[in-house]
């Protein structure tokens, strides 16, 4: 089940216990995700109802940025590089927030490899790539290979069916 994100609440709608310098904020209500919220030393004489204003505040004002946000997607220019090593995090990392990619079969086991700048990612390196925007949300268009650079028009419907795909 997919947990929903934590949101302003009252005393009687959530259990607040402390782990170090963390408030664990967990909600009454079963699908709601647990928050291990860091305040630092002071929590210590803070009380239950001190800890959850602050958690409350902090919620509002991710809200007003979210309400004032407006996303402008950034696409790296052709011929320039798309991802990069992040060798603390012993993995890939995007540029931008637009990849252009291509998808073979040849993975072991049968599993996908994903070709981004001609480099070769195996399912679990372009999975772990995904996770620098865990918490966002995506879409996938699919296009001929030789059409990734180029925004192809998108119509809202239900797919034609038992109509092949278009070869490559």
């Amino acid at each position: 089940m997919r947990m929903k994100k934590p949101c302003v609440a009252t005393l009687e709608e959530v259990r607040i216990t402390r782990d170090g310098e963390e408030a664990v904020i967990e909600f009454v209500e079963a699908g709601i995700s647990t928050t291990h919220f860091r305040i630092g030393p002071e929590i210590q004489a803070m009380s239950d109802q001190a800890v959850l204003d602050l958690f409350n505040e902090y919620i509002r004002a991710q809200e007003r940025l979210a309400a004032d946000y407006d996303h402008i997607a950034v696409e790296i220019p052709p011929g320039k590089p798309q991802i990069k090593y992040f060798a603390e995090g012993y993995q890939w990392v995007p540029r931008g927030d637009v990849l252009r990619c291509e998808i073979s079969d040849g993975g072991p086991g049968g599993e996908p490899i994903i070709y981004i700048d001609d480099l070769e990612l195996s399912w679990t390196e372009f999975g772990r790539l995904m996770t620098v925007h865990a918490g966002w949300g995506m879409r996938i268009v699919f296009v001929p290979q030789d059409e990734t650079f180029t925004q192809p028009p998108i119509e809202i419907r239900e797919p034609v069916e038992d109509r092949p795909p278009e070869p490559n």
